[in-house]
């Protein structure tokens, strides 16, 4: 990755805008989006920018770029038409190790500002490194049509129940577990229909209901031509909830990257058409983990005494063409 993404705390954010136009305008209302904690330095200022300034108490410096104002700032955006003050002010700032945006200069910056999804408190960023703004814009715009607004109703829901599910359901994966139920049924549902008392007390009463533990199961997915974007949907929610993915180096490695992030990834050195490693497997899928095993092509899968004698759960998918 060229650039790497990462969510800033807005009580820490400190930040200096330079220049007082419609640029600089735009980038004052995102950062308003977090905090208030804003200074503005140039000396004039647009009608936007004065607005913004006296509606929220903004600091405004009101003088041009001058150096020797950053001691306090951990994010300078330099948003002027002037490009020796840009290039001044994405010197100074770098020199302090401060994080730089310089409007349509990219080879100024330190970092990049990403096109933004707001379902508060959930949150979606989307950059291609700055190579292809359009691309980015379109993709946003399918993602914005398919994701209900309701989703930052949901998200605070689970943040309201947190503390009650980790004490009543124990367990890491009981409570993933738990959560996915939760959110995939008619609970999530009610919420993202604004049933929030509905779902509320729905919750409550299946946190009180013993919880079963997860039952383990391994997961084979025949991944045929190894292309990610051939990935059927079973194949893909697969992988978002595996705890654990075996594969071997046939295997397209860009296929890794759908896995869920925090499954335990066990590449094998030999080839999965002469080995497959069934006793790690069983024995993973024994204590309750949702196991994936790739496998490049769409070869039969041998038969194994040991995992038939386990009566283990398991799925065959077929993935690709």
């Amino acid at each position: 990755m060229k650039y790497f993404p990462v969510f800033l705390d807005a009580n820490y954010i400190s930040a200096m805008v330079i220049g007082g136009g419609e640029v600089a305008s735009r980038k004052i209302e995102l950062l308003l989006k977090s905090t208030v904690n804003i200074t503005i330095m140039s000396e004039d200022v647009c009608a936007g920018v004065e607005r913004l300034i006296n509606l929220h108490k903004l600091t405004w410096l009101k003088h041009n770029y001058q150096p020797g104002h950053f001691s306090q700032i951990n994010i300078v955006i330099a948003a002027t038409d002037d490009n020796v003050i840009n290039e001044a002010v994405a010197e100074e700032s770098r020199s302090l190790n401060i994080l730089t945006n310089v409007v349509d200069q990219p080879e100024l910056c330190t970092y990049i500002t990403p096109a933004i999804i707001d379902r508060s408190p959930m949150i979606i960023a989307l950059s291609s490194s700055g190579s292809a703004p359009i691309l980015i814009r379109m993709l946003r715009e399918q993602i914005e049509k398919t994701l209900p607004q309701g989703y930052g109703r949901l998200a605070d829901f689970c943040y309201k129940f947190r503390e009650d599910v980790k004490a009543q359901v124990k367990g890491l994966r009981n409570r993933r577990s738990f959560w996915e139920s939760t959110l995939r049924g008619p609970i999530g549902q009610a919420v993202l229909d604004g049933k929030q008392q509905q779902a509320e007390q729905q919750l409550i009463a299946s946190i009180k209901q013993e919880i079963a533990p997860p039952s383990g199961e391994i997961i084979f997915i025949h991944t045929k031509d190894g292309n990610p974007d051939n990935l059927t949907l079973n194949a893909h929610r697969a992988m978002q909830f595996a705890d654990a993915v075996f594969y071997d180096d046939k295997v397209n490695a860009q296929l890794i990257e759908y896995v869920r992030r925090d499954a335990e990834k066990f590449p094998q050195s030999i080839c999965s058409e002469i080995l497959l490693n069934y006793p790690h497997a069983i024995e993973l899928a024994k204590q309750g983990q949702r196991v994936l095993y790739l496998l490049d092509g769409n070869e039969a899968l041998p038969e194994n005494d040991a995992l038939t004698a386990s009566n283990i759960m398991t799925k065959e998918i077929i993935s690709g063409s």
